[in-house]
Formats: C-alpha cells, sequence, structure tokens
C-alpha cells in the first residue's frame, strides 16, 4: 500500500523524474525530451496516488492497468516505475542501450510492470478497450484501465475506431489521458493537422470530457476521481501541459520532441529543475 503523499511532495518527486529523464536522454544521446518533462506531473500523480499497483508483484490481478500509446514518451513512465519501486534507479542509466530492459520504446515482455508494447503510434486505446471489455466480460468492476495519448497521435484513424467502439459499448472502465501539448515531430498539432474542436469530438463520440491544466498534480488527481465516478460512459480527459516542462530553452519548442540534449545542455537543465528556473537555490551549488 503506498503512503499518502501531500501534493508538495508530489510536485518534489515530479521534479526528481524530470532530473532523471534529463540524465537518461544525455546517457543515451537519443530520444524524446519534450513529451516526457511535460508528462511528469501527470505520471508522479498516477504512480504515487492514483494507481492500485503492487512493485513486488507487478501481476497482482487486483492492479490498475497504465497504457502508454505514445510509446515515445517512455523515459517518464521508466521514472516513475523506479522511484515507486518497480527496479533500481540505476538502472534508469541503460535507456536505450543494446539489451537493456529499458528501450526507446516499450517492450512489455522486458520489463515487469508494462502492460503493453508501443512504438506505431494510434493503437492504445484499442488495446484499452479490448482489456476494458475483457475485465467487463470477467465481471471485475474495481480495476481501471489508464491510457495516455499523445495529442499528434490522434491524426491517427484507430484512436477514432476504438473511441467509437468504448462509446457505443459505453466502456465506463476507460480513462483516456490525452497530453495536450499542441506539438508534434513536425511543428504546431494546429498547423500540421488541427485538432479542434477535440472536446467536441471526444464528446461526439460519446466519451465525457474532462479539460485540466495536465502540470498541475492536484488537478490530475481530482480529475481521475471524478473520471471514476462517471458510470454511463468512457471518460478522458484533456490535460494541457507545457511540452519541455521545467527547462526554459526546452519549453513550447517542438524542435525538443525528439531530440536529447548534450552534456553542455544537460547541466543547464539539471540547474533550471534544481532551482525551478532560477527562483530557488540549489542544494547542489
Amino acid at each position: 500500500m503506498k503512503q499518502k503523499m501531500t501534493i508538495q511532495q508530489l510536485e518534489l518527486k515530479a521534479v526528481d523524474i524530470r532530473e532523471d529523464i534529463i540524465k537518461m536522454l544525455e546517457h543515451a544521446k537519443s530520444g524524446h525530451s519534450a513529451g516526457p518533462l511535460g508528462l511528469a506531473d501527470i505520471f508522479t500523480a498516477l504512480y504515487f496516488d492514483i494507481l492500485k499497483y503492487d512493485p513486488k508483484n507487478p501481476d497482482w490481478d487486483q492492479r490498475d492497468i497504465l497504457l502508454l500509446s505514445n510509446g515515445h514518451c517512455i523515459p517518464v513512465q521508466y521514472a516513475a516505475m523506479a522511484h515507486a519501486g518497480f527496479f533500481d534507479r540505476k538502472e534508469l542509466t541503460t535507456l536505450r542501450q543494446f539489451g537493456s530492459r529499458l528501450q526507446g520504446h516499450p517492450e512489455r515482455l522486458r520489463l515487469p510492470g508494462l502492460e503493453t508494447t508501443s512504438g506505431p503510434l494510434g493503437s492504445g486505446l484499442s488495446q484499452a478497450a479490448g482489456m476494458a471489455l475483457g475485465l467487463r466480460m470477467n465481471k471485475d468492476h474495481h480495476r481501471w484501465i489508464y491510457c495516455v495519448m499523445g495529442d499528434g497521435e490522434l491524426n491517427e484513424g484507430n484512436i477514432w475506431e476504438a473511441a467509437m467502439l468504448a462509446g457505443k459499448y459505453q466502456l465506463n472502465n476507460i480513462i483516456g489521458i490525452v497530453d495536450r501539448n499542441n506539438i508534434q515531430i513536425d511543428g504546431p498539432t494546429e498547423t500540421v493537422m488541427p485538432l479542434e474542436d477535440l472536446k467536441g469530438k471526444w464528446e461526439s463520440f460519446g466519451w465525457h470530457v474532462i479539460e485540466i491544466d495536465g502540470n498541475n498534480i492536484e488537478a490530475v488527481i481530482d480529475a481521475c476521481a471524478m473520471a471514476r465516478a462517471v458510470v454511463e460512459k468512457p471518460v478522458v480527459i484533456i490535460a494541457h501541459t507545457i511540452p519541455g516542462k521545467g527547462v526554459d530553452f526546452m519549453e513550447y519548442d517542438f524542435h525538443w520532441h525528439g531530440a536529447q540534449p548534450n552534456h553542455e545542455q544537460a547541466i543547464k537543465a539539471l540547474h533550471e529543475l534544481r532551482t525551478l528556473q532560477g527562483r530557488i537555490r540549489s542544494e547542489h551549488e
């Protein structure tokens, strides 16, 4: 059973996770920076407040299920899992190394605690819908499936096929979380392929929609609690986040979607995270 953490403790945990993301990517010399940094608050809320799981028994049959559909953001999940006790944090430095359990996209059979393999975008919500139907058939009504998706990923038609199915069968055990950071690899989402009216799109497919500040941990926790209280339809949380959150030269810049910091940039990024972009004095100074 996880010990309940205060919001302040959770916010500090999110900073630690962001620091580990920077270290992992700098060591790997490849990977994605903006999305994982922006998602750190959401994954902190999930692993340290919301999800039911047992890191010593990853296949526990009463656990909640977390699917990362936009698998390139996996560094944030690896960091959160390590902090939650699934494996030693020292293993984080093996990200993207040959033979590592921590591949650049999650591989379910490599690392206990991962629920799915992802890489090709657009598949996560279909997997979630299948799992949700399975839980319903088993009359397993006390487990939830959380599916994290990128906003650029919503360009994929498979997402909307799954959304249509979940709406038809009123799969109220699915909680989708869209990382609405407004960037994708080629530029701003609204330039590449406009998504708005995003709330209206999900509602038209039969989903209940909640919009929040995805970098506000308390808002994430509250939104998931509200989502679990909706009984007549699936729920999607549109979480507005800042890509590259916490590192000013990465924030809002789509060029960091698929880029990683070099050594000098990593040092600067870690300093900004430890000082909250200069607002406090770092104990490392």
